[in-house]
C-alpha cells in the first residue's frame, strides 16, 4: 500500500502552519455578544477553514467538499492529488477551559471507513484563546487518528464504542505510526 504524501512528509506541519498564520490572520469574527461562547467560537472557526481548507492545501488538494450532514463523519472531505480520500474531523478547544472531552467517531464507523486503504480519517484540532473578542490561534493538528497515541484517546461506552480525546489538554501525536499497529 502506498502512503499519503501529506501525512508521511512534512507537507502536514507544513498545512498546521499555514491554517495557524491564515486564522490569526482572519478579520476579528467574534462579538462581545458572542465572545463567550465556545460553541460560537468553534462553530465560526470551523465555518471559517470549510470556506477556506482547499485554498490551504494547495496543489495537495483535488476534489474538495464541505457540505455534510451536522452528524456525518466529516466536516470536510479531500481527495488529494494522489487519489487518497480524506475525511476531516474539525475540532476547536480554548485553552482557558479545564476540561474538553470531544468524540471523535464510533469504532463501527472507522472499522468500515477503514476497509479501503485509500481512505484516512484526519482530526484536525484547533487550539485556542481569546482576548476581548480577538481569537487567537496558539497550535493545530492535523493528523489521521492512526497518528494519535492510546494514551490520549479512550472509547465510550456508546454502540460499539465512541473513540473520544480523553482530555484535549493531552493531546499525543506520533508521527508515522502506522495503521495496521
Amino acid at each position: 500500500m502506498s502512503k499519503s504524501q501529506i501525512f508521511y512528509t512534512d507537507a502536514y506541519k507544513k498545512i498546521e502552519n499555514d491554517i495557524v498564520r491564515f486564522i490569526n490572520s482572519h478579520k476579528d469574527f467574534m462579538s462581545e455578544a458572542t465572545v463567550s461562547s465556545t460553541r460560537a467560537a468553534g462553530d465560526a472557526i470551523q465555518g471559517i477553514l470549510a470556506d477556506n481548507f482547499d485554498d490551504l492545501l494547495g496543489d495537495l488538494c483535488g476534489t474538495y467538499s464541505a457540505e455534510f450532514a451536522r452528524r456525518a463523519m466529516a466536516d470536510i472531505a479531500f481527495t488529494d492529488k494522489d487519489g487518497f480520500y480524506n475525511v476531516v474531523d474539525v475540532n476547536t478547544h480554548r485553552l482557558d477551559t479545564h476540561f474538553n472531552m470531544p468524540n471523535l467517531t464510533s469504532v463501527e464507523r472507522l472499522t468500515r471507513f477503514y476497509e479501503d486503504d485509500n481512505n484516512y480519517f484526519v482530526v484536525l484540532t484547533v487550539a485556542y484563546t481569546v482576548k476581548g473578542t480577538k481569537v487567537k490561534v496558539e497550535k493545530v493538528h492535523f493528523v489521521p487518528i492512526e497518528f494519535l497515541s492510546w494514551e490520549c484517546l479512550t472509547i465510550g461506552a456508546l454502540g460499539w464504542g465512541q473513540i473520544q480525546i480523553a482530555n484535549s489538554n493531552n493531546f499525543i501525536v506520533s508521527p508515522r505510526y502506522s495503521r495496521k499497529k
